[in-house]
């Protein structure tokens, strides 16, 4: 009888030990199997880097003559492979550049269409949700485009000319909007900053909305639109490059925006990878002439940017 009790005691304690030992091994399973590869696993298997970038975004990225990728956050990217084909022994390492339209390029991070975003993209906590973001790599801010025939009075207003927070002025200023066409490419901060505006000033307005810089711009110059809203670094780089300059960027900054590359969510050792390639590139000192090459000698404010961004190792 002891006996029979003895071996019923040692099936339950094998069986619990058993059981002990699936439940131990759960969470590594789930670690092991649910988890989907990171990015750079994904580099390492592929032997490729996928980097997103906009075609329309000069001078941050566009499609040169060439058909190739350039501008200042290509070139920014360009240094990231190069950390990337240092850090994972890949010297063989092939780039693919992709083109994304404005409203579907954080969906192609999140799809891992891409592994990185090359653009002009402000970091908002909204879009927190979907992407992670690199260490800023500019300071950016909305500007306005308009023809440089623009009625002077319109010109004033969008630059903030003697603006008081006296309700005269407000009512002048809202006269001076009224019925008046702006543009936005959809998809950018400025798209939404815009929409909020004409509510908050209960101006009567119509909005030409846009997919590119570029059919904004040429929404301006054909009349369709008396002024593009968006990022300042854009708009000052399409006025200067318009025949005759037809085109100017009134002198008002609407706000304050850290442009950063896009990245997936939640993947820190990616990030890590890119914000150390970022940093060490800042502390360089070659920051300076690229910075130069697209937006001309940067200021003391520039400067200050870069070094309170950039993080040490």
């Amino acid at each position: 009888m002891h006996g029979s009790r003895s071996s019923a005691w040692s099936r339950r304690v094998a069986a619990a030990a058993c059981a002990a030992g699936v439940l131990a091994a759960v969470p590594s399973m789930l670690a092991q199997g649910a988890q989907p590869a990171g990015t750079i696993d994904r580099i390492r298997n592929a032997g490729r880097i996928r980097l997103g970038y906009r075609t329309d975004a000069r001078p941050f990225s566009y499609r040169d003559d060439s058909g190739n990728a350039a501008g200042y956050s290509i070139a920014l990217c360009q240094t990231i492979v190069d950390a990337v084909r240092t850090e994972l022994n890949l010297p063989a390492l092939a780039v693919e550049w992709a083109p994304v339209a404005a409203e579907a390029r954080f969906g192609a991070v999140r799809q891992s269409a891409v592994d990185l975003l090359c653009g002009a993209d402000t970091v908002t906590l909204d879009r927190r949700h979907d992407v992670s973001f690199s260490i800023p790599i500019f300071p950016g801010g909305i500007g306005a485009l308009v023809r440089a025939d623009a009625p002077a009075r319109l010109r004033d207003v969008l630059s903030g000319r003697g603006q008081t927070f006296h309700p005269v002025w407000r009512a002048a200023a809202s006269q001076a909007l009224q019925a008046r066409a702006f543009s936005s490419v959809t998809g950018t901060t400025a798209d939404k900053w815009l929409t909020e505006r004409i509510a908050d000033l209960q101006v009567l307005t119509s909005v030409v909305p846009v997919s590119t810089y570029d059919a904004g711009v040429q929404a301006v110059i054909d009349r369709r639109s008396d002024a593009l809203f968006g990022e300042r670094a854009v708009l000052l780089d399409a006025a200067r490059r318009t025949p005759a300059r037809a085109l100017v960027v009134v002198d008002r900054l609407f706000t304050h925006e850290p442009l950063a590359l896009a990245l997936p969510l939640d993947d820190e050792a990616f990030r890590l990878l890119v914000d150390r390639a970022l940093s060490r590139f800042y502390a360089s000192g070659q920051l300076g002439n690229l910075y130069t090459k697209w937006f001309g000698e940067p200021d003391e404010s520039a400067i200050t940017f870069f070094r309170w961004n950039a993080l040490t190792d």
